[in-house]
């Protein structure tokens, strides 16, 4: 579904991305894990087209996209639900979904009411502002939201953070169903080690911009492993 060659990007003159190699399969969930600061967000936002790269390729369902723009990546079935989750907090819940289907046009309402057939919490909250809710309601809304675009390929960063344990469960649960029923892909920036552990199939480990080793999420059972490769965030 994606490959990710040679990747190198950066914030003007300063590189952070050396060099990336990635593939992920349909219906496939990989973790990237790393210490601040090498590179993870990074790598989520030249995915995403955010930022430009300086080098290599990125190509989706086969076809090259690597100077696509964001908004063409979102059309093509990639969805990103960023680090602080940046729904709209002057609009409603409902009117937030609405956003998130404003380009599938007259099928927009029966999108919406699926993606709330996945996410119930979130219907006695439609009339509600985006920035009267919760922290752990923001983040249902943010990933709900990015659903409504139909994607196929889901890039999460640290969707846990700052959230009580009953949402992450609501959270992991409802991605296995989506996984199972769609085939939905999932590239997961996390330091959760349960959720990532309880999502994914494989685990990149990051240093310095540069992938440097991938392990089953079995290992991450291994204390030693997890804490010479995970950090605090990015």
């Amino acid at each position: 579904m994606l490959e990710v060659t040679g990747l190198r990007a950066g914030y003007g003159r300063i590189p952070i991305l050396h060099g990336i190699d990635l593939r992920v399969a349909g219906g496939e969930t990989v973790g990237i894990l790393g210490h601040n600061g090498m590179g993870k967000t990074t790598l989520i936002k030249t995915i995403m087209g955010i930022i430009k790269p300086s080098e290599g390729r990125v190509a989706f369902l086969g076809e090259d996209i690597t100077q696509a723009p964001p908004f063409e990546r979102a059309r093509r079935g990639i969805g990103h639900v960023p680090q602080g989750r940046e729904i709209f907090p002057g609009i409603s819940v409902l009117e937030n979904l609405r956003m998130g289907a404003s380009t599938r046009g007259p099928r927009e309402t029966e999108i919406v009411d699926g993606v709330l057939g996945d996410f119930p919490r979130l219907n006695p909250l439609l009339d509600r502002l985006g920035g009267e809710l919760s922290g752990g309601e923001q983040q249902i809304l943010a990933i709900a939201r990015c659903l409504c675009g139909e994607p196929r390929l889901v890039l999460l960063d640290e969707p846990t953070e700052g959230i009580q344990p009953s949402i992450i469960d609501l959270i992991t649960d409802t991605f296995h169903r989506l996984r199972e029923r769609r085939g939905l892909s999932l590239i997961l920036v996390e330091q959760n080690l349960d959720f990532i552990t309880a999502l994914c199939e494989r685990v990149f480990v990051i240093q310095r911009g540069r992938i440097t080793r991938e392990v089953s999420a079995s290992h991450l059972a291994d204390a030693g492993l997890v804490s010479e490769f995970v950090g605090s965030g990015d």
